[in-house]
């Protein structure tokens, strides 16, 4: 019985002296390899020798002075007024009914002399409108300037890629009529 309890003990201790002896081959082969193995380090190059250069934008005006950051805003106030005067008006009057319609679902189809007055036709839904220069069109404050035999020309006021208010000219072509 006392061989029982002694055979586990016996394979732990056969176990741990073969590990020893692989151990020690192990930690003998990494030496060896340490002491063969050289790296290769480049050396590093010398660092480029630093020349301070002179400030020459001291007297120049600072960009954050409360100076600066005045004339900005009074700039700033002043172009939304020139857009808020450019715009109150249209927006102070009565819309007349074609300005409802988008200027691309519009088609001038003729003109004529009305009182000695040049008048367009301009066709919306299968309904012709007489227009004259002063009315408006379109969605974009759009108004009348000249009506010629050919075309209508107007002037929209529309915001600008920064958010202004800006007058741009617009036409209506003739629309050649095709059966």
């Amino acid at each position: 019985m006392n061989a029982i309890r002694m055979a586990p003990l016996l394979l732990v201790l056969t176990l741990a002296a073969c590990a020893s002896s692989q151990q020690e081959e192990i930690q003998q082969w990494m030496n060896e390899q340490r002491a063969q193995t050289k790296p290769k380090v480049q050396p590093i190059p010398e660092p480029k020798k630093f020349s301070p250069q002179a400030y020459i934008m001291e007297a120049a005006f600072d960009p954050f002075s409360n100076q600066k950051l005045t004339q900005a805003l009074k700039r700033e106030t002043a172009q939304s007024t020139s857009s808020a005067a450019l715009l109150a008006p249209e927006l102070a009057r009565r819309k007349e009914p074609l300005e409802s319609y988008p200027l691309d679902t519009m088609a001038m189809v003729g003109s004529l002399l009305k009182q000695g007055q040049p008048v367009a036709l301009v066709k919306v839904d299968n309904l012709l409108y007489q227009v004259r220069p002063g009315n408006y069109l379109g969605q974009n404050y759009g108004r009348i300037l000249k009506v010629s035999e050919a075309e209508v020309v107007l002037r929209e006021i529309v915001q600008d890629a920064a958010g202004e208010w800006i007058e741009r000219p617009a036409t209506l072509q003739l629309q050649e009529r095709s059966k």
